[in-house]
């Protein structure tokens, strides 16, 4: 994983896992990674993955089963849209509005170009 410099890494492995929720990668009730395993998939030391762990925790998205590990939670799904929406709405919605008016582009033509890439990435089966 390649990381950037703008989020903590704990962040940005937090981010990871929450993707692989999403996708079902990782199925909810389900074991994920041990922290070993997974730090030495992101090439970090396991001290960061626990800080990730730990901060997922806190929004009851993994919970850890001593002895066992970590594990997805029944609702992580809903969890991880509300933790990524929040996030997305108070800390990049405000610089996107901020670049539609310098650039005057106007909500017609992103509500266009979003169901197009919807249409497209996604289409109806």
């Amino acid at each position: 994983m390649e990381f950037n410099d703008q989020q903590a890494i704990y962040l940005q492995i937090a981010d990871y896992i929450c993707e692989q929720i999403l996708l079902e990668q990782w199925a909810v009730e389900e074991r994920i990674p041990s922290v070993r395993d997974l730090a030495a998939t992101m090439e970090v030391n396991p001290n960061t993955v626990i800080r990730s762990y730990d901060f997922l925790q806190q929004r009851d998205i993994v919970y850890n089963k001593r002895g066992l590990g970590y594990f997805a939670s029944a609702d992580a799904p809903t969890k991880v849209r509300a933790y990524r929406k929040e996030r997305f709405l108070e800390a990049e919605l405000p610089d996107f509005f901020r670049t539609l008016y310098l650039l005057d582009i106007s909500i017609e033509e992103i509500q266009q170009r979003y169901e197009a890439f919807v249409a497209e990435t996604y289409p109806t089966t």
